[in-house]
C-alpha cells in the first residue's frame, strides 16, 4: 500500500518505538495522527515532522480510560479525515511472579495490549472496507510467538494480538477485500522502549544469542509490512524463525533450549529487583 497522502494513526507515539515509526512513515509522505498520554512528547514529535515538511496532528489521550478508543478515532477523523492505516503500537509490560500480581494488574495488560487494539481495529475497519483500502499493523513481540518466564500476562496479550491479526487477515482475504492486517514482532530493542527502560533500571544486557534491534529497524519492519502486505515481520538479528519452528516441531527440545538462550535469566533478575508493573 502506498502511503503518499494517506492518513496514518499511530498510538503510543510520544516515545520509544512509536517515535521512530511515525518519523519514518512521515518521510513516505503519510499524514500522521499521533496519539499518547504525553502532550509534550507528542508536540515535540509533531514539531519535528512539520519541520521536515510533513503533516502531523496530535491527540493527547489516556487510552486506558473508558471511552478513550471512540474518542481517539473521532478526534483523528475530525483532524485528518478517514484513517487509511492504523498502527497499534501502544502497550505495557509486566514482569512479575504471576501468583503475586492482582487480577486488576493482568487485566490492565490484557486490555491495553489486546482489547484496545481490537477496539480500534473494529472502529476503523468499516470505513476501510467501504473505501476499498486500508491496513492495520499490530505491534506484537517475540513474546507473542513463544513463552517467557514471569511474563504470563504479557505473553498472553501478545499471543492474543498475533492470533487476532492472523484471524483478521484470513477473514479479509476470505472476503476478497483489499484491506489487510499485519503483526510486527520485535525482540529486544535497544535505545528506546520497554527493554531499554528495563536495561537502564535493572542493569540488563540482552543475551548474545538473541541480540538487540534498533527502534529504526522496528519502524522499517512496520513500513515493510504495509508496503508489501506481509502477514508477520520478525525484527531480531538472530535466526528466530528457525528457533520458533523448532518449538512447534519439538516442544520439549525447545523448552530445554530456551533457558540456555538467556532471556529467562533477565526475567529472574528483574523479578528479584521488584519486577516491572504496568503503568
Amino acid at each position: 500500500m502506498e502511503l503518499d497522502g494517506r492518513t496514518v494513526l499511530v498510538t503510543g507515539a510520544s516515545r520509544g518505538i512509536g517515535v521512530s515509526i511515525a518519523t519514518l512513515l512521515s518521510t513516505r509522505k503519510a499524514r500522521l495522527v499521533l496519539a499518547a498520554r504525553s502532550t509534550d512528547g507528542l508536540e515535540r514529535l509533531a514539531s519535528s515532522i512539520r519541520t521536515g515538511g510533513g503533516v502531523a496532528h496530535v491527540v493527547s489521550v489516556d487510552l486506558a480510560a473508558a471511552g478513550a478508543a471512540d474518542h481517539l478515532l473521532a478526534e483523528a477523523e475530525r483532524l485528518a479525515g478517514p484513517i487509511d492505516v492504523l498502527v497499534n503500537n501502544a502497550g505495557v509490560e509486566n514482569i512479575a511472579r504471576f501468583r503475586e500480581i492482582e487480577p486488576e494488574e493482568f487485566a490492565r495488560v490484557l486490555y491495553l495490549n489486546l482489547e484496545l487494539p481490537m477496539r480500534l481495529a473494529r472502529g476503523v475497519l468499516p470505513g476501510m472496507v467501504e473505501r476499498g483500502r486500508g491496513h492495520i499493523v499490530n505491534l506484537a513481540s517475540l513474546a507473542g510467538l513463544a513463552g517467557g518466564a514471569h511474563r504470563e500476562a504479557y505473553c498472553a496479550s501478545k499471543h492474543g494480538i498475533v492470533g487476532f491479526t492472523r484471524a483478521l487477515r484470513a477473514s479479509l482475504r476470505a472476503e476478497r477485500s483489499p484491506v489487510s492486517a499485519s503483526a510486527v514482532c520485535p525482540g529486544f530493542v535497544s535505545g528506546e522502549g520497554m527493554f531499554a527502560d528495563n536495561a537502564r533500571t535493572h542493569g540488563l544486557t540482552a543475551p548474545a544469542m538473541l541480540g538487540t534491534s534498533t527502534p529504526e529497524a522496528v519502524a522499517y519492519g512496520v513500513l515493510r509490512a504495509i508496503a508489501h502486505d506481509l502477514p508477520e515481520v520478525i525484527v531480531n538479528p538472530g535466526p528466530m524463525r528457525s528457533i520458533l519452528a523448532l518449538g512447534t516441531l519439538a516442544p520439549r527440545l525447545a523448552e530445554w533450549l530456551a533457558p540456555r538462550m538467556g532471556a529467562d535469566d533477565l526475567s529472574r533478575t528483574v523479578v528479584a529487583q521488584g519486577g516491572v508493573r504496568p503503568r
